[in-house]
């Protein structure tokens, strides 16, 4: 089974190199606090989508939106009025959280093509399967927390389609259900959509070091050379009986390379990267070293679902992670 590769684009340049370099679908959001992606810079305007939206239909791309908010009854209107902006843009499919979106998107819509978002926390079939009936959801996202066993026994109970991450940042939390960065700095990727928002982020010099904070609050400290990444309060290294150590979690990108093949032999539709907050570089350097990735999968289907991926991709998808190493997260249970 041939695996889509769904890649990130927080701009019109960063959409423009996924689409060069091998992306089957990009998913993008609006300007605004309507994605979990809302940061100075990033994001489109209406026409700006537009412009995206005919560069990559013109290249058979698809386009994903997301607006993976649980709005308030403040921003209600707000992401109403997105996801009608959306659907006039013709977009290939809308990514939801919050169940009163998905009412108003399939009532009004009914032919836009809805993804239930790694936002919505589903774990199991039946929670995707209710998604199904009450709202016609046509793929949904996995959280970063099933293994691959629970992957495939998932989707042997489903029709919906299943889209899991393949490569970028971690999330500690069943994502969604966040509340680390609104307890420092009272904005939510959950509401807001922002965790550790530009604002409340400080960086200071210091004689023992580079500090970084949150709101105030000191997140983590790095010797001189020390690769410093954006600080997160999950991320952070805290005081734990005199020892300091990442108490919660390590800052080291998920690459699921070791697992393609069992991912694939198991039903999953697309790998998705995460990183709309990064570069143009970096997206059409990953998305060029996962479509190799994935055409290989895809050449040798009856290959050996344990064999090791080849050294070279894994070595340049590192340089280019998080902390410069990588991990299977809960991919990886051998005992299950």
């Amino acid at each position: 089974m041939s695996l889509e590769l769904v890649c990130p684009a927080g701009t019109l340049p960063a959409l423009r190199a996924a689409v060069d370099h091998g992306a089957d679908a990009v998913y993008i959001g609006f300007r605004g606090a309507t994605n979990a992606r809302n940061f100075p810079g990033l994001n489109f305007s209406e026409a700006e989508a537009a412009a995206g939206i005919a560069y990559a239909r013109e290249r058979g791309v698809r386009v994903f939106v997301a607006l993976n908010i649980y709005p308030s009854p403040a921003n209600w209107t707000i992401a109403t009025e997105t996801i009608d902006r959306a659907a006039r843009l013709g977009v290939d499919a809308l990514i939801l959280a919050d169940p009163g979106l998905m009412r108003y998107a399939s009532d009004r819509h009914p032919t836009l093509r809805l993804h239930l978002s790694v936002q919505g926390s589903a774990t199991n079939w039946r929670a995707i399967e209710f998604y199904r009936q009450e709202f016609g959801i046509q793929r949904a996202v996995l959280p970063r927390v099933l293994s691959v066993t629970q992957v495939a026994r998932l989707i042997g109970r489903t029709a919906v389609e299943i889209e899991v991450f393949g490569f970028g940042s971690l999330c500690v939390m069943v994502e969604g259900r966040c509340a680390l960065s609104s307890y420092a700095t009272g904005h939510s990727p959950n509401t807001q959509g922002v965790c550790s928002p530009a604002h409340a982020v400080r960086w200071e010099e210091k004689p023992e070091g580079r500090q970084s904070r949150l709101n105030g609050i000191l997140i983590d400290r790095y010797a001189p050379g020390e690769a410093a990444g954006y600080p997160t309060l999950c991320k952070g290294r805290f005081r734990v009986n005199d020892t300091v150590f990442h108490a919660l979690e390590e800052p080291t990108s998920l690459n699921a390379l070791d697992v393609l093949p069992a991912l694939a032999a198991s039903g999953v539709k697309a790998i998705k990267v995460e990183g709309r907050q990064r570069s143009p570089a970096y997206v059409g350097q990953v998305t060029s070293l996962l479509r190799r990735a994935l055409d290989l999968c895809a050449a040798a289907p009856a290959a050996d679902p344990h064999a090791p991926p080849p050294a070279d991709l894994l070595a340049a998808l590192d340089a280019l992670a998080e902390g410069r190493t990588h991990t299977l997260g809960a991919y990886h249970r051998p005992w299950q």
